[in-house]
């Protein structure tokens, strides 16, 4: 695709600089909920009233409510009761999910000259690894962040699932197009609260296409490209382009074709990618859904 360059004026660059760099060292120092709360609120128009909840100042209960749920601590989300999940790197991560998820709904989002660099600088934070020149977009979801490994120039666009349950290593030059969904983790058929949780790997100039879905454990080859819709239930290999629901090899990006794979169906080697995690502490354990799960005859 033919860009042209075009940029906010120099005043306002200079401005985003600043801001982004400000964020970014107050992270690196200070406490992260402390940080994270104080840019939300100031993101919403709200500072004034969280200074008040701050110093313990009487508010109207929703206000309060309201306001006080700009701390990350005060908030509780669904990765928190996942019991193979460091639950310390957890609630650091959250913290930084929770600005994440927070500017996203901002109308600051909106503005792209601040809303890329400052997505790559959480990115530099949350991520295990986080390369150079990132383009993030709007309402991506990540369930961790910190397995997620992202290599340089990697562009996700609006609306990705990037489940980092399991690990998510993806490689330089990847795009990955809206809606796509991309797993690292799958429940047992019979009991879903039996999770088991994958590697999953994107490797250099990968192109993901709009809604597809790269299954847990799966590996896309090197400048492969998984067409609109696609669902992988294997392995693309190098260079190849697959479509359908299973996915199946069905072209060879052309000049390549001397050094890819015969076309046809993609080979299962999921289970080579299974993590192996015991549970990293004590926990007390429920179950959401308390269902029968014995067969008719069974006991």
């Amino acid at each position: 695709m033919t860009k042209r360059q075009v940029d906010v004026p120099p005043a306002v660059r200079a401005n985003i600089e600043r801001t982004v760099e400000d964020i970014d060292t107050r992270l690196a120092e200070e406490e992260t909920a402390v940080v994270v709360g104080e840019v939300l609120a100031d993101l919403f128009g709200d500072s004034e009233e969280y200074g008040r909840y701050q110093r313990g100042e009487s508010l109207p209960p929703m206000t309060r409510m309201r306001v006080g749920s700009y701390d990350p601590r005060n908030v509780l989300i669904e990765t928190e009761h996942w019991a193979e999940q460091e639950l310390s790197k957890l609630q650091e991560s959250k913290c930084l999910r929770y600005l994440w998820a927070g500017f996203d709904r901002s109308p600051l989002s909106n503005n792209i000259a601040f809303a890329l660099p400052f997505r790559q600088m959480l990115a530099d934070h949350l991520f295990a690894e986080a390369g150079e020149g990132l383009r993030l977009f709007g309402g991506i979801k990540i369930q961790c962040g910190h397995n997620v490994r992202m290599g340089d120039n990697v562009v996700v666009h609006n609306d990705v699932l990037l489940d980092d349950r399991g690990e998510l290593t993806i490689g330089d030059r990847v795009s990955v197009a809206d809606n796509a969904h991309i797993h690292t983790h799958a429940h047992d058929t019979v009991d879903q609260t039996e999770v088991t949780t994958y590697e999953t790997i994107l490797e250099d100039d990968v192109r993901l296409g709009y809604g597809s879905m790269v299954s847990a454990g799966c590996r896309v080859g090197e400048n492969a490209m998984v067409g609109s819709g696609a669902k992988t239930l294997g392995d693309v290999p190098a260079h190849h382009i697959v479509a359908g629901s299973p996915a199946k090899s069905v072209k060879i990006k052309p000049g390549w074709e001397s050094v890819a794979a015969d076309l046809g169906p993609l080979e299962d080697n999921r289970e080579q990618r299974r993590l192996d995690r015991e549970f990293p502490e004590p926990f007390e354990e429920f179950d959401e859904f308390g269902r029968d799960l014995s067969p008719p005859g069974a006991g």
